[in-house]
Formats: structure tokens, sequence, C-alpha cells
């Protein structure tokens, strides 16, 4: 299957972004990946890599593909063809449990409506994918109280989601998508479901954790003002990666 990108980035190719063999350690690399629901083609072969601390921001009209695609480079959906790697992982060689495995280890999801545990408290919804990786106690407290209070919340640690703002929520979910330190973190709409007050509070705390990580973000997304804080812009439209773009940060 041959690289589609358009004209407008042809010069990827030379920068670590096109097709052939992952560069440098890339985080997130993908190749002619295709994906199809009850015969209608999704993802029409495409072809992306992000490096290492890169903030990319995927856009594209409804139905573009963008969420497919989300969920083939995170290991929640299996692409058709083609091949992705994550950390240097070939998805395509996983079975089921390799899949939940790498997930758990090697990305952070954040989503537009939180899907916070309802029945768990802002602290236990955080701990929890610590848990499931068998951090000790001690480092799970000094994690997890840490994270919190950067994102803003200590003070809402014992609350559960319901008694929790939207925008308390968001950061509450943020934090768990960063507590078990990924090295990509994928973000679906997250500020879609906020007003503009809290989007914003949401993308600067994006921004920021990133930079202070080195964790590479790929951030779903229509809205211009989030894209605004990344690093590069790419175009999605009919299952087709259409141009990429560079911005200042």
């Amino acid at each position: 299957m041959g690289d589609i990108r358009s004209n407008a980035s042809r010069d990827d190719a030379t920068s670590g972004r096109g097709a052939g063999l992952p560069t440098g350690g890339a985080p997130l690399w993908a190749q002619g990946v295709e994906k199809s629901y009850e015969g209608r083609a999704v993802l029409c072969g495409v072809t992306l890599e992000i490096q290492a601390g890169e903030r990319v921001a995927l856009m594209g009209p409804s139905g573009s593909g963008k969420t497919t695609l989300l969920n083939c480079l995170g290991g929640v959906d299996r692409a058709d063809r083609g091949s992705v790697r994550v950390g240097g992982c070939a998805l395509e060689a996983l079975d089921d449990a390799g899949l939940a495995r790498m997930r758990r280890e090697k990305t952070g999801t954040v989503f537009q409506f939180f899907h916070l545990l309802p029945t768990l408290s802002a602290y236990e919804n955080v701990e929890l994918p610590l848990q499931l990786l068998g951090v000790s106690l001690a480092e799970r407290r000094e994690r997890v109280g840490s994270l919190l209070a950067r994102v803003g919340v200590e003070h809402r640690a014992g609350a559960r989601p319901a008694q929790l703002s939207g925008g308390e929520q968001q950061r509450v979910a943020l934090a768990r998508a960063m507590v078990h330190r990924p090295g990509l973190l994928l973000a679906d709409e997250p500020t879609g479901n906020l007003d503009s007050v809290n989007g914003a509070k949401v993308l600067e705390l994006l921004r920021e954790l990133s930079d202070e990580t080195g964790t590479t973000l790929l951030l779903v997304t229509h809205s211009s003002e989030a894209a605004a804080i990344c690093h590069r812009r790419v175009m999605l439209r009919d299952g087709r990666v259409e141009g990429s773009s560079t911005a200042p940060v």
C-alpha cells in the first residue's frame, strides 16, 4: 500500500513522519492502516508518525474517521490491514491480552465524556491504573496525591464523579490518564463537553503536562483553539490523510 499523503505534507517524508520504518524510537507509527465496518471503508491507508514529545492535532469533518483511527492507534480496535507500532510494539502481532497490557502500560486516554467510574472517588479513579500494574501502596499514594495537586483537584480527592463539576471531572480524568506515566496520550475531543473557561484550563494542563513529562499527545478535535496547543495539525478527510501543517506553540 502506498503512502497516501497529499502534496501539502510531502515534506514530512524527510522529517520522520512518512512511510518506512519508524525513526528515532517514535512512540507512535502507523502505515497503510485500513478499517471497514459492514463493508463501508472508514480508514483508507492512513500513514502517520509522531515523535517523542510532539503534540499533534488530528482534525477533519465529522465522519472523516478520526475516532476510528484513534481507536486503532490505541489498540482499542484492530485495523483490517496495515501496521501500527506504539512504543516499538507492533499491535497487529498482539493477542487480546497483549493489547490490554499495552494499553495499561504504554498509553493514556482522555475522553470527551470523562468515563470516570461512578462508584469510585476521584482519588480511587486515578489510583486504579496503578493498582492494575501492581504498583506499591506507598508509590500509589505519592503519585496520585501529587498528580491530583498538579491538576488542581486535590481538595476533591474524596468526591465521587457525580459530586464534581465537568471541569473537575476532566481534570481527574487527565490525572488518571497520566498517573502511570505513559509515553503516548490519546485525547478524543477532551474539551467538547466543557464550557470555554474550563476547556481552556484543560488545554493548558494538557500542554504543560506534555512539556513537563515529554509525553507525546495525539489530540482529536474540531476546535482551532485546541489545535493551537499542538506542534502540528494532521487533516483527515474520507478516511485519508489530506495534509499536514506545522504552527508555533
